[in-house]
């Protein structure tokens, strides 16, 4: 047996004979038929496609996309964190005071937070610190303070922040509970407990979730296209209003899409891969190399049989 016979085949490899031949085929024909009615669709229209690509306003858009994504996972990392150390912690005060919070925050509607963030000086006009009831020492103008990318990164952090609690959590509560008494009863602190035995095995769990979350929050930057900043949608918005061509302005928007996710999806791949070295129960998925290399073994054995 290889290294990966145990791993779950798909459908496919479950067709035996020419059965599984003619189904390749009609796989390949049919995404030939895509393919072809992509590239030559006059709707689309390619050259305009290509033509704004790499626009100025374009790459500034996901560059400020990119940057929206990672300031704000982080944010909401650590709040998750937080949350979910305070979910865990014996005092009732404070394991309520942290559920107050998730149910709150996934309780509302992101686009809601965003636009309440963004309108926030309507509500209150200035914020300062000072002692309460009493005299203020500093004041700012809210309406100076959060700007169009304040406003987007407190509605896109604080919500992450509710969801990455309850990974955080699941993440250790999946380590065994014993492992983390007997890390005690040799006299490592609680704090040196959670750092150095309970966190490096939660990560083998919360890494894929993660993942998927940073993928999620990259495409729900997009909503903040509502309070004008230019992150990627709203740039290719931008440019369609004046040009009219609205079809290949959002094509040209997915694209980026597509590529920013799939370098977060190989991102998370490494990480995945890192943290679960040691570890006999975990079967990572295939290299991009091992990916190609088994269709191609495949093709060369089908090959080496008909020659003979």
């Amino acid at each position: 047996m290889t290294e990966r016979d145990d791993v779950p085949h798909s459908w496919l490899d479950q067709v035996q004979g020419p059965g599984r031949w003619v189904a390749r085929i009609i796989i390949a024909v049919l995404a030939a038929m895509l393919v072809h009615l992509l590239l030559t669709s006059k709707t689309i229209q390619w050259p305009v496609v290509w033509q704004y690509f790499s626009s100025k306003l374009i790459i500034e858009g996901a560059e400020r996309t990119v940057e929206l994504t990672v300031l704000a996972m982080a944010i909401g990392i650590t709040i998750g964190i937080t949350l979910a150390l305070m979910r865990l912690s014996r005092s009732l005060l404070i394991r309520e005071a942290a559920g107050l919070y998730i149910w709150f925050f996934r309780g509302t509607p992101l686009l809601v937070q965003v636009v309440f963030w963004f309108n926030l000086s309507s509500f209150i006009q200035v914020i300062g610190i000072g002692i309460p009831f009493g005299p203020t020492f500093v004041s700012a103008n809210v309406n100076n303070l959060v700007t169009p990318f304040v406003a987007a990164l407190l509605g896109l952090g604080l919500n992450e922040g509710a969801y990455m609690s309850e990974v955080v959590r699941a993440g250790i509560l999946s380590v065994d509970t014993g492992q983390a008494e007997a890390s005690l009863a040799l006299g490592m602190s609680e704090s040196l407990t959670m750092r150095r035995v309970v966190f490096p095995q939660a990560m083998r769990v919360i890494i894929p979730p993660t993942g998927n979350q940073a993928i999620g929050m990259l495409k729900s930057s997009s909503l903040v296209s509502v309070t004008a900043l230019p992150e990627l949608l709203y740039s290719a918005q931008s440019i369609y209003a004046r040009t009219f061509q609205t079809i290949p302005l959002l094509i040209v928007a997915s694209l980026w899409y597509l590529i920013l996710t799939t370098v977060l999806t190989i991102g998370q791949y490494y990480i995945e891969r890192y943290f679960g070295r040691g570890s006999s129960k975990q079967r990572l998925p295939p290299t991009l190399i091992e990916g190609l290399q088994a269709p191609l073994r495949r093709l060369m054995s089908f090959g080496d049989r008909h020659a003979t």
